[in-house]
């Protein structure tokens, strides 16, 4: 059974799920640098920022480009050494949205642009996407999947076959923290961390021990 059951299979599964979920789903290869229809630049792009630029664009209809584009630098730039705090300074920007100021005719407005329209979800753009390569710091790996919405990876899936004697969910555990040091530029935006191999799941946090990830 092992010989026939892989876990391109639980990948495929996976995205299948995400697809009647209304997500599209890409291969990372579709999308890559090198791709014919690139999204990133290079490898160690973790953000689609042409997805999330037109994002903002559509769910802040009243404020101006500018003001877009400085909340965009405001999301991506990191303000501290620890990826915990800017996970957490993320966070607030999600839930709060980014604040910006921009000049009317009339005078300086002070507003907020929202990452996420939690009250038309249509308006979002929803992407899962697998095999996504990254190179930092001369390390490249590759998540199994990585869901976008709005251009921003907020969740990584990692995943095991059943099958293999191994390949607990445990370990799939473990890759994800090898991730976090070997590819941190993925996680400042992280909400959420899925291990599964397709008979079990769990989930958890950035800062969760593997205790606290839970079915």
């Amino acid at each position: 059974m092992s010989g026939q059951f892989t876990q391109s299979i639980v990948e495929e599964a996976t995205l299948e799920s995400f697809e009647q979920l209304d997500y599209t789903t890409l291969q990372a290869s579709e999308i890559a640098p090198d791709s014919p229809n690139p999204e990133r630049q290079t490898y160690a792009d973790v953000v689609l920022f042409h997805r999330l630029r037109s994002s903002l664009e559509k769910i802040n209809p009243k404020i101006p480009a500018d003001a877009i584009e400085e909340a965009i630098r405001k999301l991506t730039r990191s303000e501290t050494p620890s990826l915990f705090e800017n996970n957490r300074r993320f966070h607030k920007l999600l839930t709060d949205g980014v604040d910006v100021e921009y000049q009317t005719l009339e005078t300086i407005v002070y507003d907020q642009v929202k990452l996420i329209d939690f009250t038309n979800y249509t308006n979002n753009d929803w992407l899962v996407v697998n095999q996504f390569t990254l190179i930092e710091d001369k390390k490249e790996r590759r998540p199994d999947v990585v869901v976008f919405i709005n251009g921003l990876p907020l969740a990584v899936i990692e995943l095991k076959n059943p099958t293999a004697e191994n390949a607990t969910i445990k370990s799939a555990f473990n890759q994800l923290q090898t991730y976090k040091n070997g590819i941190p530029s993925l996680f400042p935006y992280n909400k959420i961390l899925v291990v599964s191999d397709a008979t079990e799941a769990r989930v958890g946090t950035l800062t969760a021990y593997w205790e606290r990830f839970m079915p």
